[in-house]
């Protein structure tokens, strides 16, 4: 509630000098307007939108996988930004975008991209509208003196964890594993290191994944050749936040003491 009420208050100062009137490109579009909102029933959220317009892209050919890397977060260029102070600067990145051009704990972002910042939101959204490669302007105070820079961001830096966005959840998959982590010791006569997820598959084994070939009492040792870390928790979790609905995926089982891969389409 903090970081709202400073957010508003910024805004009320801003609003008593408004900038010129923009002109932006394109027609305006109810959200109601969208073919697949035509569809939905209740109410609209603001991630119905998203909804709305990816549903529209896939229906023309127009969508790509890339198209999933919505509003990136201020972490992805190295900066963590207070909670209650929507634009101070809470922490910096080692070896981070942030870092290289100089910006320190306790600065003050004052445009991002071109936008103004008062909340997370608001750098959310100018990330959002930054280019996938390239440089991304910043003005920022730094002991009351404003300074300006560009944040070089390469390939994939919008990447991040989507699995919390309610306008993803149709694109994220599953995989309906179930059973017991490993023992250390167990993993030892593996021959795993102790910190590595494996999971024994339990007697109730999913019907997707008996269709894949997976048995009771197959030892999941990764997927696709990667190693991770954890539980089966860390498991399952590194299987959303990488993968979409649809993508083919190889589960690493050790069946009987012999590595078998099996080929299994993710719902």
């Amino acid at each position: 509630m903090k970081g709202l009420r400073y957010a508003l208050d910024r805004a009320l100062t801003a609003h008593k000098s408004p900038p010129g009137q923009r002109t932006l490109p394109g027609i305006p579009v109810k959200a109601e307007e969208f073919a697949a909102a035509k569809s939905h029933r209740g109410c609209i959220h603001c991630h119905n939108v998203t909804e709305f317009r990816r549903a529209d892209q896939k229906a023309a050919g127009t969508w790509d996988r890339n198209s999933i890397w919505v509003y990136p977060l201020p972490e992805n260029v190295g900066m963590t930004l207070d909670i209650d102070v929507g634009d101070r600067v809470k922490a910096v990145a080692d070896g981070s975008a942030a870092q290289r051009i100089g910006i320190k704990t306790g600065d003050q972002i004052l445009k991002l991209n071109g936008y103004t910042v008062a909340s997370f939101a608001d750098a959310s959204f100018a990330l959002y509208k930054a280019p996938a490669t390239g440089s991304i302007p910043v003005t920022w105070l730094h002991d009351g003196k404003e300074l300006s820079g560009t944040l070089d961001v390469a390939d994939g830096w919008r990447k991040t964890n989507l699995t919390w966005r309610p306008s993803m959840r149709a694109l994220l998959p599953s995989l309906p594993l179930s059973g017991d982590d490993l023992s250390a010791i167990d993993k030892k006569a593996l021959g795993l290191n102790e910190k590595r997820a494996v999971v024994r598959q339990d007697e109730r084994v999913h019907t997707e994944l008996k269709a894949t070939g997976v048995k009771a009492g197959d030892v999941v040792v990764g997927i696709d050749g990667q190693d991770v870390d954890g539980t089966a928790r860390e498991l399952l979790g590194y299987v959303r936040r990488n993968y979409l609905v649809g993508d083919e995926i190889t589960i690493n089982i050790v069946r009987d003491g012999k590595r078998l891969d099996l080929k299994h389409v993710l719902k």
